[in-house]
């Protein structure tokens, strides 16, 4: 007697859906969101930009309203006036102009300085490395707030105050970023690379120049955009060695708006929301060759 099995209907279309979307995962295709994560994204999205939402919305209301109850949840008429205000009330043509100098002479300056003490760091040979490592890695461990009666000193004998220098010098260099240039340049550089540099006669600058620089392209990019927004948004200090008539940045510009008894929040907001969208626009245009660059790192890596 022949026994004959059958395959139930339907079951191998859906063993070779289910063999496609394997293969398709092995092979690197792309794989589609469910409502779960999109949903997810979505609040994480309102999250993120309900602050800046509500600073806008703030900065386009007046004073008044923004002490009633319930307080506002939509735009006004008053937008443009009070950036208006804010912009001529604190000088902030002149901030801008001294925010960009000095957070761009950080962030570059901290980018070279990172990459070069990094690659040697990772990928040179000395005595002392590790100790020398301990010690870079040692001074993240104290409170900025620490060396700010030391620095000031210093600032008051070489006549600094209410220049930019003061600010300048003391970001030159960033311990975060040696470090981070370091556990960078471990992965992405290999010896290999280096050794046959060597052999065709290279000299070290060489070496940094040719190789190191566009291996760490990465990871300058992103560490270039965090020492630029860092010192964009720095406060303390600048605060307590520029003045607000003097050379300010854009934060001690904004200290001292809407200044007296009632403090005026929508200026305030106003004055805010023109100090963040020069990150914005550095982000809209920069953003996207950084997440390429972090990614492009990551497959190299």
């Amino acid at each position: 007697m022949t026994t004959t099995l059958t395959t139930p209907v339907g079951s191998a279309p859906t063993e070779s859906r289910r063999t496609r979307r394997s293969k398709a995962r092995r092979a690197g295709g792309t794989l589609h969101a469910g409502p779960v994560a999109y949903a997810i994204l979505i609040l994480f999205s309102i999250g993120s930009l309900f602050p800046l939402v509500w600073t806008a919305i703030a900065a386009s209301r007046n004073n008044n309203r923004l002490a009633q109850t319930p307080p506002p949840f939509w735009f006004g008429g008053n937008l443009f006036h009070n950036m208006n205000v804010a912009w001529n009330e604190a000088n902030l043509g002149k901030a801008f102009i001294n925010t960009t100098i000095v957070a761009g002479t950080s962030a570059l300056t901290v980018v070279f300085l990172s990459t070069i003490a990094g690659f040697a760091f990772a990928k040179l040979r000395f005595k002392g490395r590790n100790i020398l490592m301990l010690m870079v890695i040692g001074t993240m461990m104290v409170p900025p707030q620490l060396s700010v009666i030391p620095l000031y000193m210093m600032v008051a004998k070489l006549n600094w105050a209410d220049q930019l220098q003061a600010v300048i010098f003391p970001s030159l260099v960033s311990a975060f970023g040696v470090f981070f240039m370091r556990q960078y340049l471990l992965q992405a550089l290999p010896d290999e690379l280096i050794e046959a540099a060597r052999v065709d006669g290279a000299s070290s600058w060489r070496v940094v120049w040719h190789i190191v620089f566009p291996a760490a392209r990465p990871a300058m990019a992103v560490l270039g955009m965090l020492m630029f927004v860092q010192s964009w948004n720095d406060f303390l200090w600048p605060f307590l060695v520029l003045t607000q008539n003097g050379n300010p940045t854009v934060q001690v510009a904004l200290a001292g708006l809407g200044r007296g008894y009632t403090p005026d929040q929508s200026l305030i907001m106003g004055g805010a929301l023109l100090g963040t969208l020069p990150l914005l626009l550095v982000f809209a245009i920069f953003g996207k060759q950084i997440v390429g660059g972090i990614m492009q790192g990551a497959v190299k890596g």
